[in-house]
């Protein structure tokens, strides 16, 4: 029988909390148990394994951050959006480092697509909409955008740039280089940057 007061939104929130101190990839349900001073059957009322707390973790951690990113851009546009977009998604990182990890688990077709997922491409391709891309190339942008930040953040989080100098200023410049890539897309005309568009001499 599961114990009194224990739920399944009990569980996730204490595992995502063990994420952000253990790590994600350390998170086992036995560490939840002993949170809870329960047994690991006990847990088994709520969770069948460790592969389900962990995606149910991964879909916390994703609806949190879509609100935190959702929250930074409203009434954003251009190069504005742009930055308060990484910067939600690099402060997230920052502040829970598991909860980040466990948002970047890959998820089968069918939970993805009834998840904060779908909000995250919507906010990026939004994002996007400012610079004018149109399709196919809007795909590689986010690809581009996505894996340029995620870069950024595991490298800086994992403590690669601590001997380089003035991480701040790299990251400025990160975004001031996609932001002049999004409005000089090769292809595409270029649109609303906040860069003078390429000339030929």
């Amino acid at each position: 029988m599961a114990r009194a007061g224990l739920t399944v939104e009990r569980l996730v929130a204490a595992a995502a909390d063990m994420a952000d101190e253990i790590g994600f990839d350390n998170l086992t349900v036995s560490a939840v148990a002993r949170h809870f001073g329960v047994t690991v059957p006990s847990l088994y009322a709520h969770v069948r394994n460790i592969d389900e707390l962990r995606v149910k973790t991964a879909l916390l951690a994703l609806e949190e951050m879509a609100d935190q990113v959702a929250d930074a851009i409203a009434g954003r546009s251009g190069k504005d959006a742009l930055v308060a977009y990484a910067g939600a998604y690099r402060d997230y990182a920052r502040a829970h480092p598991g909860r980040y990890t466990a948002a970047r688990l890959r998820l089968d077709y069918e939970t993805a697509a009834n998840s904060a997922a779908v909000r995250h491409s919507r906010m990026s391709r939004a994002l996007l909409r400012a610079y004018g891309l149109a399709e196919p190339e809007e795909n590689h942008a986010v690809r581009m955008l996505s894996s340029t930040l995620h870069g950024f953040v595991s490298l800086e989080a994992a403590g690669a740039f601590d001997l380089s100098g003035d991480v701040e200023a790299s990251w400025h410049r990160s975004l001031d280089v996609l932001d002049f890539a999004l409005a000089n897309w090769p292809g595409e005309e270029p649109h609303r940057g906040n860069v003078p568009a390429r000339t030929t001499v």
